[in-house]
C-alpha cells in the first residue's frame, strides 16, 4: 500500500493516485466479514456459520470491496500523504477508484494543501495601548454592579407592571398551527426589556398569577422568511410575578458581600482590583490589535475551504455558548429572525482574520526559527490538566503532542512580534463637557479601549446603542446574552 503518483494540479491542489497491494485488501475483506458475518445467509448454513469463500460464490466476489476500501481508505491516503510530504487542510476530495480486484486496487483523490504565505513588516507594528487609569465613577460603577448582583426577587400578589420579572409558559401558533421554536415553559421575562418582539412583553402588562391570557402579535418584516410579516397568537400563562430589590449601600452590605469591615475599605479594594483588570485587559487589547494588524500582512492565496472550516468551528463554539444558557440553535435562530447561512456570514469575516492570523505566527516562527522542547509541551499539558481538572494522559489522549507544540510555537511568534512593536500609551478620556462632541462621534475615538468595556453590566438599551457605534447589528427580540454573544463575535 502506497503513494504511486503525486500531481499538482493547480495552486494549493494536489492528485494522490494511491495503490493497495492483493495482500492489504484481502486482510481488510476478512476484516469486513468478520464483522459482519453473523448477519450474513446462506442456503443450507446457519447465520455466521458460512466461510468467506462460501459466501463470495455465492453472493459474488466482490461482495465485500467497497465496504473494504472504506476500511483502508483512511489509513491509506494518510500514509500516502506523509508520503507525498503535503499538509493537508480539507478532507480529500474527488475521490475515484480505478481499478479494484482481489489482487487489490488503484485509487485517486484530490487534496487541498497548506498555502504558502509571506509576511512583510510584522516587526514595528504601531499599536495603541489602552488608558489602565481608574476612576472614582468606574468604583462606584463596580460597586452598582455588585449591589445589582446582590439584589433579590421577591413575589408580589398584584398584576404585573413593567420592570417585573414574570415566570411564564407560552406557545405559538400562525394560521392555528404551532411553530418551531415558539414554545417554551418556566421562561423568565424581565418586562420592558425588549427581548420578545414588539407587542409581546406590553400584553402581559395587568396580567395576573395563574392568569391564562392570549397575546397578539405580527412578526417584524425582516424576521425569518416563514414567519416574517405573519400575525402569531402565543398562549400563555403566567406563574409568579417578581419584583427587584436593591441592599442598601453601607457598611454593613460591605461585610455581607466581601472580607471588608467598611464600605470604605471595599471601594479601596476595588480600585485595586479594577486598576489590575485594566491592566491585563490593556495587554489584551494590545494583543488583539497587533492580531489585526497581522491579517492585514499576510499575502498568499488561501484556500476558501479553510475559511469554511473556521466559521464551522465558530459556529459550534457559539451552539456550545447558547446550550449553556438553554437555547438551542433552531430557537436562536427563530428568535433573531435569522437563518443558518446569514449565521455563517456573521462569522465569516472573523474566521477569515483567524484563518490569515495563524497563517502569519506559523509563517513568523519558521521565519524566527522558533523552536519548542519537549519541557515545553509537558508543562503545557500540565496547565491544561489544572485547568480543565483532568489527568494529563486524558488530555492527550484528545490533544496531540504535535498539535500543543504548534500551538505553543504560534504563542511565541506572538510575543515576538509584540515586543517588537511601537506601543503608545493612550491618554485617559476627559470627562465630557457642555461643548464636547455628542456621544456617538466620541465614542468612535474609544475604539482602543474596547477591552474595557463590560458588556455584561450594560443594559439591553447600551448594548443597542454601542452595537450600532460599532455597526454591529443586532435586534430589540434578541435576549440580553444573545446580544452579548453577537458583538463578541464581530468585534
Amino acid at each position: 500500500m502506497g503513494l504511486k503518483s503525486n500531481e499538482k494540479l493547480a495552486t494549493n491542489s494536489y492528485k494522490l493516485v494511491i495503490e493497495v497491494d492483493g495482500a492489504t485488501f484481502q486482510a481488510a475483506i476478512q476484516k469486513v466479514f468478520n464483522k459482519e458475518k453473523k448477519n450474513i445467509a446462506v442456503p443450507g448454513f446457519r447465520k455466521g456459520k458460512a466461510t468467506l469463500g462460501l459466501v463470495e460464490r455465492y453472493y459474488g466476489e466482490g461482495v465485500f470491496w467497497n465496504d473494504a476500501f472504506e476500511e483502508l481508505y483512511p489509513e491509506a491516503v494518510e500514509a500516502a500523504v506523509k508520503e507525498a510530504g503535503l499538509e493537508i487542510v480539507d478532507y480529500p476530495s474527488d475521490i475515484d477508484v480505478s481499478d479494484i480486484s482481489k489482487n487489490g486496487l488503484t485509487f485517486s483523490v484530490v487534496c487541498t494543501t497548506k498555502p504558502e504565505v509571506t509576511v512583510k513588516d510584522y516587526k514595528g507594528i504601531a499599536v495603541t495601548k489602552p488608558s489602565v487609569e481608574v476612576t472614582d465613577e468606574d468604583v462606584d460603577n463596580e460597586i452598582k454592579q455588585l449591589q445589582a448582583r446582590q439584589a433579590r426577587f421577591v413575589e408580589v400578589d398584584r398584576a404585573a407592571e413593567n420592570g417585573d420579572l414574570v415566570t411564564l409558559d407560552f406557545e405559538g401558533f400562525t394560521d392555528g398551527k404551532a411553530f418551531d421554536g415558539g414554545k417554551a415553559e418556566g421562561y423568565e421575562l424581565e418586562l420592558g426589556s425588549g427581548q420578545f418582539i414588539p407587542g409581546f412583553e406590553d400584553q402581559i402588562i395587568g396580567k395576573k398569577v395563574d392568569e391564562d391570557f392570549d397575546v397578539n402579535v405580527t412578526f417584524p418584516e425582516e424576521y425569518a422568511a416563514e414567519l416574517a410579516g405573519k400575525d402569531a397568537t402565543f398562549k400563555c400563562k403566567l406563574h409568579a410575578i417578581k419584583v427587584k430589590e436593591l441592599p442598601e449601600l453601607d457598611d454593613e452590605f460591605a461585610m455581607d458581600v466581601s472580607e471588608y469591615d467598611t464600605l470604605d475599605e471595599l471601594k479601596k479594594a476595588t480600585k485595586e482590583d479594577l486598576a489590575k483588570t485594566k491592566e491585563e485587559n490593556a495587554e489584551s487589547a494590545v494583543s488583539n490589535a497587533v492580531y489585526e494588524a497581522l491579517a492585514d500582512l499576510v499575502e498568499g492565496d488561501i484556500p476558501e475551504c479553510m475559511y469554511e472550516r473556521q466559521i464551522d468551528d465558530s459556529i459550534n463554539e457559539f451552539s456550545y455558548s447558547m446550550q449553556s444558557q438553554g437555547i438551542d440553535m433552531k430557537t436562536y435562530l427563530s428568535f433573531t429572525g435569522g437563518d443558518e447561512a446569514g449565521l455563517r456570514e456573521t462569522f465569516r469575516e472573523q474566521a477569515t482574520k483567524q484563518v490569515k492570523c495563524r497563517l502569519a505566527l506559523e509563517k513568523i516562527a519558521e521565519l524566527e526559527k522558533v523552536e519548542v522542547t519537549d519541557a515545553d509541551v509537558d508543562a503545557k499539558y500540565a496547565e491544561m490538566s489544572e485547568q480543565y481538572g483532568m489527568e494529563a494522559d486524558q488530555i492527550k489522549q484528545f490533544i496531540s503532542a504535535d498539535d500543543v507544540a504548534a500551538d505553543l510555537k504560534t504563542t511565541k511568534a506572538m510575543e515576538i512580534v509584540k515586543a517588537a512593536a511601537k506601543l503608545e500609551e493612550a491618554k485617559a478620556e476627559k470627562k465630557a463637557t457642555k461643548k464636547a462632541a455628542p456621544k456617538k462621534a466620541a465614542a468612535k475615538k474609544a475604539d482602543a479601549a474596547d477591552a474595557d468595556v463590560n458588556l455584561a453590566g450594560m443594559t439591553k438599551a447600551q448594548l443597542q446603542e454601542y452595537a450600532a457605534e460599532k455597526g454591529i447589528e443586532v435586534k430589540a427580540s434578541m435576549t440580553k446574552a444573545v446580544m452579548i454573544e453577537a458583538i463578541e463575535a464581530a468585534k
